[in-house]
């Protein structure tokens, strides 16, 4: 029996891909398409078989739908063949459909026009880049999802597809590939490049072992700030300089293109925090003098609208915020594009924080009937879904216990980082000048919703400052700026850890914060 199965596209074409991984193990159908390169991977929520984004449809002989495809997918898709590709494994010989169209084929990059630099942030979720001419001037920018999501949405499901023969030079392969089509296009050909990555995705591009990441306890085993060989057909890389196992150069390109300002934008007076929000939480608490301290906790995907009900990443015509009329709550939506039945992960945010101003959910998370009239209106939706309590919203949507428990999670996370950075400076959160948010969530959220879900104090929401991808501006200083590049290569020899995971107090300080209400550091069994 042949080791492939036959994929039919959104485009009609016939491809076939392995259905067993490198060591010969059973792949699932979704694993099977995404992890082959040949196709976009959609931001997949990692086999929980809650997102629905990985479904495919089996030409013959389907297997029975279970539990999540039911919940997921109407009857007369179930009826079609349509299951949920995750929760089903590929076998030798099958053919199945998937909804997605093929990539196109890699094409070279230009033979002549002018020299480029590349500066990448290699995110576990998106990789982004920016090209640059010889004067630093940005000349294209663009992005894609990771292709490794086929493996899994957060950190630890890439290293332990890494942990098989065969696994991490498959990975690594898909995201050479990703640089490939980022230089290919351009009105010019990339002479180098810069990567800013957290230590795991660094590691899984560069062929380097991964073990030290794996399991505690945690080790760093490779620092950056090194010129790296990537592949004959690829530039030169120089890798910014990882700071802690994971603590990444994704930090060290924030901190460098925040303290060094080059744009004016101001840059924070110390005492300040960097939080990189990504699957991993990474901070960094700037102290006057120089000195930063370093923390990672991990959130998972879900402030990245990733692996919730109807998570989204933002998108043009995806829910961002709820707003509170008198009729109930009403979607706010980015504009530029038709509505898209999804939330992001600020737009849960909102929903979550206009949910608790009325008391429809609790400190706890749970849900509750309201008290005021308005309250009442909208807990009115309040039911089950497959034994699940869930609260009905605007638009088909709706709002499983889960959902809330996974940003309950990430609350507490994000508190305690914080907490514990505090009260190992010595410093209460009032002492902060700023709270800088890297990425998307910083760029949208409202610094309000944080603190009515306890991710802040009262009172600090007016030091937030939404910074953007200071990842990909840090990592384009390093390729532009000769002092640049000394700053950041001597920004580890400033850095001091904490290991959260290794404080006994740890896992009794994360439950006492799984409650929509700040804590302070002392409070719940955090180590003073």
């Amino acid at each position: 029996m042949p080791e492939f199965l036959t994929i039919r596209d959104a485009a009609g074409g016939l491809r076939q891909v392995p259905a067993r991984d490198p060591d010969g193990r059973p792949l699932t159908a979704a694993q099977a398409a995404y992890l082959s390169g040949l196709f976009p991977a959609p931001a997949l929520c990692s086999g929980l078989g809650r997102c629905g984004r990985c479904r495919v449809r089996f030409l013959d002989a389907p297997p029975a739908p279970g539990p999540e495809d039911a919940a997921l997918l109407p009857a007369e898709d179930l009826a079609a063949g349509w299951r949920l590709g995750c929760r089903h494994p590929a076998e030798p010989g099958m053919a199945m459909e998937i909804p997605v169209a093929p990539r196109g084929p890699l094409a070279p990059q230009a033979a002549g026009g002018v020299d480029l630099a590349l500066a990448v942030d290699l995110g576990t979720t998106s990789l982004q880049w920016t090209a640059l001419d010889r004067e630093g001037n940005a000349v294209a920018r663009g992005g894609e999802l990771n292709p490794q999501m086929g493996a899994g949405a957060e950190v630890m499901s890439r290293l332990a597809h890494a942990a098989a023969p065969g696994g991490a030079a498959q990975l690594r392969s898909l995201v050479l590939d990703a640089l490939r089509r980022a230089c290919a296009g351009l009105p010019g050909r990339v002479r180098t490049l810069a990567i800013a990555g957290n230590p795991a995705m660094t590691l899984l591009l560069l062929g380097r072992p991964v073990s030290g990441l794996a399991a505690a306890p945690y080790r760093l085993d490779y620092r950056g700030a090194s010129t790296e060989t990537l592949a004959p057909d690829l530039p030169e890389a120089y890798i910014l300089p990882q700071l802690a196992p994971f603590v990444g150069g994704d930090v060290a390109a924030g901190l460098a293109a925040l303290s060094l300002d080059p744009d004016g934008y101001g840059a924070p007076t110390a005492p300040w925090v960097l939080a990189d929000l990504g699957t991993n939480g990474e901070f960094a608490l700037v102290l006057p003098g120089g000195e930063a301290l370093l923390a990672s906790v991990p959130l998972g995907p879900a402030l990245e609208g990733v692996g919730m009900r109807f998570g989204r990443l933002a998108e043009p015509g995806a829910v961002c915020a709820f707003l509170l009329t008198p009729a109930g709550l009403a979607p706010v939506r980015l504009p530029g594009g038709p509505d898209v039945p999804g939330i992001t992960g600020t737009g849960y945010l909102s929903l979550l924080a206009r949910l608790r101003s009325l008391e429809v959910l609790d400190e706890a998370g749970g849900f509750v009937p309201g008290q005021t009239p308005l309250a009442r209106k909208v807990a009115a939706s309040l039911g089950e879904r497959g034994g699940e309590p869930c609260l009905g919203l605007p638009g088909g949507l709706h709002l499983p216990a889960r959902d809330v428990e996974e940003l309950l999670k990430v609350k507490a996370a994000f508190d305690l980082a914080i907490s514990r950075l505090l009260a190992e400076a010595g410093l209460a959160a009032r002492d902060l000048t700023a709270v800088c948010l890297a990425g998307a969530l910083g760029r949208h959220v409202a610094p309000a919703d944080l603190e009515a879900l306890g991710f802040l104090p009262p009172g600090l929401g007016d030091r937030v400052r939404a910074v953007g991808n200071t990842s990909l501006a840090g990592a384009a200083l390093a390729l532009t700026d000769p002092a640049a590049r000394a700053w950041v290569e001597a920004l580890p020899g400033r850095c001091r850890v904490l290991d959260l995971a290794d404080d006994p107090g740890f896992q009794a300080a994360y439950l006492a914060r799984m409650r929509f209400l700040h804590m302070g550091a002392g409070d719940g069994g955090a180590a003073a």
